[in-house]
Formats: structure tokens, C-alpha cells, sequence
């Protein structure tokens, strides 16, 4: 039994947390990020944008849609889907975190899927810091690769700020991460950059003196893609 069974048993109250999850030709893993978000919130709303997929992406993310006049529960959820053209990875979050109805939100990869998250402790420590980001394992087509290179810095420690010495920064990475959506309104990404949203993002709040969190018992699998700039260079 997880946590979120014996929250349900004990009369918990629904989770109040919407996921954000980008999309373009997804179809081989956005199922498994989907069916994890399920399997560890109470009724989340999942928030899907898309950029043209030309797969079977969208008709996948169709199968777990909560169908209301037929009162379907199990691996069902509220799920709203929308397309969005001239894609930026800052655009498209700003884009989904306006469709959000609930107080806190979930940045997901599309191709990440949930392996241990505790809500309850995530939002006592989002009333702390601007954002918790958790641990992502690498996965390349099956095997746990060794983790080099971007992965390094996702490290068996808990740690505030975490600073990158190899892009000297702050690290965060918006494949696996929390906030809450009001500091997401007051804050949002910069629409303008093609990738690293994320690091520009952590670092300005930092300057704000903001602070961010890292939480290793927060755990992804995050599986490789062929497209995925973050898996350049993997060995």
C-alpha cells in the first residue's frame, strides 16, 4: 500500500495540484508519466500542451480522460488538452500554468515517470522556498546509465541552492518539479529562450533572494528520447 491508499483510507482530503506535462511525439512514454501521476495524487488535474504532435500522443493521453456523464473512476482524471503553436519551453509552461485550477503545480517531463513523492512534505517545504525539484534516475532504452553529465547534479543529498559548477549556477531542472502557482503568476519563464528556461528562471530568484530546494527522496525515472537535448552526450 503507497501513501496516497492510506491517505484515501483515512479520509484525506483531495490533492490540490495540477501537472503540467509538454508534448511533441510522446507516444512512447507520455502513457507511463500519466498513469504515474495518478498513481501518486488523489484526482489530479493534468494539464497538456502540445505541440503538434504527429504521433499518437494526443490519442493516448484520450485513454486516461475522466469521462463525467459516465462516472468512470480508476486510472481516469481531469485531464484538458491544448495545442499551442510558436513553442518555446517558457511560452508553453506560462501557457499551462493559466489553465491551472489548483494552488500547486507539477512541472512533469513527458517522458519522466513518478517512482516516490510525498505531496504533504513537498508543501510544507514549498511554504519555505520558491520551488522543490526532485531526484531524476537516467534511463537509456532500459538500462540506468551512469549518471554523467547533467545527471551529476542529481545527487543522493538534500540541498538549498544547489549551485552547478559545471555551468557555474544554480541548478534546476523542470522535468521533475513543484511550486506553487502564484509564484509561478508573479514570476513567470522567460518566453524568449530555446532551452534552460529552468536555470535562467532558479537564478533570478536566487538575485531576488528566493530560495530553492532539492529534494533527493523525490524520485523520476527519466527516459531517453531521441529528440531530448538533456540526453546529448550520454555514456
Amino acid at each position: 500500500m503507497n501513501w496516497i491508499q492510506e491517505k484515501i483510507i483515512q479520509g484525506g482530503l483531495v490533492d490540490n495540484i495540477s501537472v503540467i506535462i509538454r508534448c511533441r511525439d510522446e507516444e512512447q512514454w507520455i502513457g507511463h508519466s500519466i498513469q504515474s501521476v495518478i498513481d501518486n495524487f488523489d484526482k489530479p488535474e493534468i494539464i497538456i500542451v502540445d505541440n503538434n504532435s504527429k504521433d499518437e500522443s494526443i490519442d493516448i493521453v484520450r485513454m486516461f480522460k475522466k469521462d463525467k456523464s459516465l462516472n468512470n473512476g480508476g486510472n481516469y482524471t481531469d485531464i484538458k488538452m491544448y495545442n499551442i503553436n510558436e513553442y518555446s519551453p517558457g511560452k508553453s509552461l506560462n501557457f499551462g500554468v493559466k489553465k491551472c485550477s489548483n494552488d500547486y503545480v507539477l512541472i512533469l517531463s513527458a517522458h519522466s515517470q513518478i517512482i516516490q513523492c510525498n505531496f504533504d512534505e513537498i508543501k510544507k517545504l514549498l511554504d519555505k522556498h520558491c520551488v522543490v525539484w526532485g531526484k531524476q534516475i537516467p534511463i537509456y532504452r532500459g538500462k540506468k546509465i551512469t549518471p554523467r553529465y547533467v545527471w551529476s547534479n542529481f545527487k543522493d543529498i538534500d540541498k538549498i541552492n544547489y549551485f552547478c559548477k559545471s555551468e557555474n549556477r544554480y541548478f534546476l531542472h523542470n522535468a521533475f518539479s513543484f511550486y506553487k502557482k502564484q509564484i509561478l503568476i508573479d514570476n513567470p519563464f522567460d518566453e524568449n529562450l530555446v532551452g534552460k528556461e529552468d536555470r535562467y528562471w532558479v537564478n533570478d530568484r536566487v538575485k531576488n533572494e528566493l530560495t530553492s530546494f532539492y529534494n533527493s527522496k523525490l524520485i523520476c525515472n527519466h527516459y531517453y528520447t531521441n529528440n531530448g537535448a538533456t540526453w546529448k552526450g550520454v555514456g
